[in-house]
């Protein structure tokens, strides 16, 4: 920490000072202007609270939200990596066809604002494919066991699980656009003589992709991969648009019925902003780690 403070120059100082000014323009004028009366002590207790009937302290409003957006992150980037996977090979594949299939899918993702992909995905495919799998009906049942924990430890609350897989099937179909010209990028950037000798001692294109090019290609990738990850943590607000019940959705619940507008929303920021900061700083390390170990 201190090595980081000795680099700093004057203009660093200006600019912290500078940011510092704003920040305390902006406090004096929400005290004072609209005369808003702060009540961080209510602010704890909805993170965690104590249960009098089981004696124990459990999650409260904002912590299950964050629980429910880790989720929901984790299992939307696993299956965006696999669609990504998949969308990546085939703007790869020697078939114009499928070349033109992916690249259409994966511009139109590209080149349309989040929201509107939220509301087409969601109304024209997700909830299509719930009703028509019985997940809903499949989700009470479960529910109604006395042994759903295992089920509840992963997804939570069955009751609200529709409304979450629909949020994971949204978020992975829009991740899996950026994520697929990720893989594109790390399977062009593989010498292509690697591959011609991969035909020349017989192997096939499958062959060729699973022992060669993709196991080079994920290596190449695997920094970007994890910044969209981290990006994927934050386009997670968005499902709240549809009722699923994440951070974003239960601090909108919270704000309609305490009315702290500023405490609350602070508080989630910096919910985001730790979670988001951390993994970065944790990816930046292992690829560092990374590094060294080819050099060495």
């Amino acid at each position: 920490m201190t090595k980081h403070l000795s680099k700093l120059q004057w203009l660093d100082y200006v600019i912290l000072m500078l940011v510092a000014a704003f920040i305390t323009y902006v406090w004096i004028r929400i005290d004072g202007t609209l005369n808003y009366k702060w009540n961080w002590g209510i602010i704890p207790n909805y993170i965690i609270r104590y249960d009098e009937s089981t004696g124990s302290w459990v999650a409260n409003l904002l912590l299950r939200g964050l629980i429910a957006s880790i989720r929901v992150c984790i299992f939307a980037s696993l299956l965006a990596l696999v669609f990504g996977t998949i969308l990546g090979i085939a703007r790869c594949a020697n078939n114009l066809t499928v070349r033109l299939l992916a690249r259409t899918y994966v511009e139109f993702l590209r080149n349309i604002p989040p929201v509107v992909v939220l509301f087409i995905f969601y109304f024209f495919l997700s909830e299509q494919l719930v009703a028509a799998l019985g997940i809903e009906k499949w989700a009470r049942a479960i529910a109604r066991q006395e042994n759903a924990h295992i089920w509840e430890f992963f997804f939570g609350d069955m009751r609200r699980f529709p409304s979450l897989i629909s949020g994971i099937i949204v978020l992975a179909l829009f991740e899996s656009a950026f994520v697929g010209e990720i893989v594109r990028s790390g399977i062009q950037s593989i010498d292509r003589g690697q591959r011609e000798a991969a035909k020349t001692i017989g192997l096939s294109r499958v062959d060729e992709l699973r022992f060669i090019v993709l196991p080079q290609a994920f290596r190449k990738v695997l920094p970007p991969l994890a910044n969209e990850f981290i990006a994927l943590i934050k386009y997670s607000s968005i499902i709240s648009l549809v009722s699923v019940q994440e951070l974003t959705y239960n601090t909108v619940e919270l704000v309609s019925s305490t009315r702290a507008i500023f405490e609350a929303w602070i508080t989630t920021a910096m919910m985001y902003f730790v979670i988001c900061f951390g993994l970065s700083l944790l990816f930046r390390k292992l690829e560092n780690r990374g590094g060294v170990e080819q050099r060495g």
